[in-house]
């Protein structure tokens, strides 16, 4: 038992395929604690759809077992790639960072300074 346990913390598949599925956990929480009309304001896709495509994705790698080389553990990847990198952004710029009630930014009277 010891054995197999060590050898899935020696292999570097073992390391990518948890940093997957952890990346594709963080994309779906956070997909999950934004407002449904930050989506609709920074026209992306709906809540709902980026929850059942990055939903789908991490249960196929949790059922699965996260395989790096399975294609829909990548096509997964990709979602969660483009979440992060188009969608994210876009509504955090919009709701004024992580909490949504835009204290974090230096703003004045007639905007940012």
């Amino acid at each position: 038992m010891v054995q197999i346990l060590l050898f899935d913390f020696l292999n570097p598949f073992w390391w990518l395929t948890t940093a997957m599925v952890c990346f594709k956990l963080f994309a779906f929480v956070d997909a999950a604690t934004r407002r449904e009309d930050a989506y609709r304001a920074a026209d992306k896709k709906t809540k709902q759809f980026w929850l059942i495509i990055l939903g789908i994705a991490l249960a196929l790698d949790l059922l699965l077992g996260g395989s790096v080389f399975a294609l829909l553990s990548l096509v997964g990847l990709v979602a969660a790639i483009v979440y992060m990198v188009d969608v994210r952004p876009a509504i955090r710029q919009l709701t004024g960072g992580s909490g949504g009630n835009g204290n974090r930014r230096n703003t004045g009277p007639y905007g940012p300074w």
